[in-house]
């Protein structure tokens, strides 16, 4: 019974220090939706963008993709998605869509331009690249390099 009652609280300080482990990485770590406003972008893909993926400006964190939704009258991806309060984007401001690699996510990446107007909260960015099928390409880089190595002349 003494050994039971030892290997119980063994178990317990593990786990206690595993969940003080992971609050610890959590709060000193940017993951979580960024509190901010909101805006939009139409897109004619979005491969691989997620809701609680990054938008980025500069290759920094400065917001979230909040929700993704089809227009039923254009069928384009709409994005909503948060920028930090502090943030006033130009309203040429771009927005496209990147790999973090061929394995990795999608995110948001924003590019601003030299209006000097600026978006407002609710606004929609106008400039947008949607996502590049990498495989697809890769797919067809295979097969035109054997297509070619192929042919007679």
């Amino acid at each position: 019974m003494k050994h039971n009652l030892v290997e119980a609280m063994i178990g317990a300080l593990v786990l206690a220090l595993a969940v003080g482990f992971f609050m610890f990485t959590y709060s000193r770590t940017d993951v979580g939706t960024i509190e901010g406003y909101e805006l939009t972008a139409r897109f004619d893909r979005v491969d691989g963008l997620l809701v609680g993926s990054d938008v980025r400006l500069g290759g920094i964190r400065i917001g979230s993709v909040i929700r993704e939704s089809i227009d039923l009258e254009t069928f384009e991806a709409v994005i909503h998605f948060s920028v930090r309060s502090d943030l006033h984007l130009p309203s040429d401001t771009s927005a496209s869509i990147n790999s973090e690699g061929l394995l990795g996510g999608a995110y948001l990446s924003l590019t601003p331009g030299g209006d000097i107007e600026f978006l407002e909260p609710g606004g929609q960015i106008e400039f947008t690249q949607g996502s590049v099928d990498l495989f697809g390409l890769l797919g067809q880089a295979i097969f035109s390099v054997a297509d070619d190595n192929g042919k007679k002349e």
